[in-house]
């Protein structure tokens, strides 16, 4: 065989290797990035929380008859995630009594979706409604996590509380001087954001950050959905996982209602 022709047929394998890794890619990242199906049966309206999803956000309302809530959350999924993906999350807010909405990132925080105007946009159509507390916790998970530490670092009146989950961030934006709540959530098996990459940015979160370290966490079961490329295995169930992260949002939103640091 001539060296033309090896040529030839070298480039024909490897575009052919090129396009099954693609596809299967597609594929895996298709289910992976999924919600499972308790997290779509959370997005449903019942008697205790009212949810509706219009224009980029999903609103979770405590029923009425609830106290006045003095606090609510705004949530922003990781890239790619389904955002029905944290709808348990949104919805074990509501049912404490605080509002919670899950704002989307614009293509899923693709192609520049997470720095997209929209995005910005959205959260202020949120704040906007007349029926709104006047006071915010911000939370995301993964590239989430940045847009959290984005907006905190706005400064906008009525910030009460920031919750970072499974993010190396803040990375581009020091939060050192925030005088709010902070709660850092990190899996100790995060295959996207290691402890190294983690505690390199600690100096930019506040002294008083509360950290939660989730033995056994991985990346993934942050949300509900399933098992995220690049990550590791979990050695913990994921209900023991999503449970402390849940105890660590709510332990905020209490805290931050009540104007105190957290415990």
């Amino acid at each position: 065989m001539d060296r033309r022709r090896l040529l030839r047929l070298v480039h024909r394998v490897w575009v052919t290797a090129g396009i099954a890794a693609t596809v299967i890619f597609v594929g895996w990242s298709l289910v992976a990035y999924r919600a499972a199906p308790d997290a779509r049966q959370a997005g449903r309206s019942d008697r205790a929380v009212a949810v509706r999803h219009a224009d980029g956000v999903w609103d979770f309302t405590p029923a009425r008859g609830a106290p006045a809530p003095t606090v609510a959350l705004v949530f922003f999924p990781g890239a790619l995630v389904d955002p029905a993906a944290y709808a348990p999350l949104a919805r074990a807010a509501a049912e404490a009594g605080f509002p919670a909405h899950i704002v989307e990132l614009p293509r899923r925080g693709a192609f520049g979706g997470a720095e997209d105007p929209a995005l910005w946009a959205r959260l202020r159509t949120v704040r906007g409604r007349a029926e709104a507390p006047r006071r915010w916790v911000v939370a995301g998970h993964s590239r989430g996590g940045v847009v959290a530490s984005q907006a905190a670092a706005r400064g906008d009146d009525g910030l009460a509380g920031l919750v970072l989950v499974g993010t190396s961030h803040p990375r581009d934006v020091d939060l050192s001087g925030l005088t709010v709540p902070v709660t850092k959530v990190v899996g100790t098996r995060d295959g996207l954001a290691s402890r190294g990459e983690v505690e390199a940015n600690r100096h930019l979160l506040p002294a008083s950050t509360r950290w939660v370290w989730v033995e056994g966490g991985n990346h993934s079961r942050f949300g509900w959905y399933g098992f995220q490329p690049g990550d590791r295995r979990a050695t913990i169930p994921a209900a023991a996982q999503r449970r402390q992260m849940l105890d660590a949002v709510l332990d905020l939103l209490r805290t931050a209602a009540a104007g105190g640091a957290p415990g």
